[in-house]
């Protein structure tokens, strides 16, 4: 990250924090929800099957810079699917960069070859050792490790849901982080249970128990690109939702803190990592500010 660019977001963290401004600095665009897989967490995919436009996209990134939005995240779906006219993901990865964006991260599957070097950071799903991984997402398993052993550029982030099917598997997936070649951290959420995957929900005091692990790992030197102060409210679920310096944007439309917004009580069994690390420090808490300078200058 350029100095200029560290000094634009401690500005907006004082401003925020001080004249507890609700500006948006975190933005998500959803490219389509079309997906080659049907993952049994998953409640957002191939709803519609719609790939939005080139200009749509182009529309949609413009809106949330004006915004204020200055670290991008491209979402599915599955966005390496996502294509209009001749257009492919890297056309939208470098014109948001030549748009300013300080950062510009993509979420994937990681069931497709990971040739981006020009993204900050891709964002890979992988959701437990290999049997559990492949119980929640089919047999993938060895197609994403294998994809991410090929990819050119070590930009590589590993990304695990953790819920009641692969709880238990959490160590594996920091040690996979920890030696393998390309990945530079792992980060972890927790299952937001939609209604329609409602069992798939963890108890405080199994959350509780899978932070002790993370932790345990960050001691170790496992790169995780979480905030461990963070850890009491997030198992409490006790950090202020909906976080108002994120937001989604898709086909036009324009979300604060995530889509599950929309699904009446949701946020208060939020499981995003990010969404309380973001709205507790934007909230004033010094720990976690100091550990997100920390953690951000180290990995992103």
């Amino acid at each position: 990250m350029k100095l200029s660019e560290f000094l634009y977001l401690l500005a907006f963290g004082i401003k925020t924090v001080i004249f507890r401004n609700k500006q948006p600095i975190v933005g998500s665009v959803i490219l389509t929800d079309r997906c080659n897989l049907n993952c049994r967490h998953c409640s957002v995919n191939n709803i519609t099957g719609k790939i939005y436009s080139y200009e749509q996209i182009i529309s949609d990134m413009e809106l949330i810079y004006k915004m204020g939005v200055r670290m991008l995240f491209l979402y599915g779906g599955e966005p390496f699917l996502w294509n209009d006219g001749g257009h492919a993901l890297r056309d939208i990865v470098l014109e948001a960069k030549k748009r300013g964006f300080f950062s510009v991260s993509v979420v994937t599957n990681g069931t497709f070859p990971m040739d981006l070097p020009e993204a900050d950071l891709i964002m890979v799903s992988l959701d437990g050792d290999r049997t559990r991984h492949n119980l929640i997402r089919g047999n993938t398993y060895d197609t994403v490790m294998e994809n991410i052993r090929n990819s050119p550029s070590g930009n590589i982030c590993l990304y695990m849901s953790v819920n009641k099917l692969n709880k238990d598997s959490v160590r594996e997936v920091c040690l996979t982080a920890q030696t393998t070649v390309n990945v530079r951290a792992v980060s972890f959420n927790f299952h937001t249970p939609y209604p329609d995957t409602e069992e798939l929900a963890l108890s405080p005091e199994e959350k509780e128990k899978i932070c002790g692990v993370i932790l345990e790992m960050m001691k170790k030197g496992v790169p995780v690109l979480n905030l461990k102060t963070a850890f009491p409210y997030i198992i409490k679920n006790t950090f202020p939702v909906p976080c108002r310096q994120s937001l989604v944007i898709e086909n036009g439309t324009v979300y604060t803190c995530g889509r599950c917004i929309a699904t009446p009580g949701l946020c208060g069994r939020c499981g995003y990592f990010f969404a309380a690390e973001y709205g507790l420090a934007f909230s004033g808490k010094i720990s976690v500010i100091a550990d997100m300078l920390k953690t951000y200058l180290k990995y992103i």
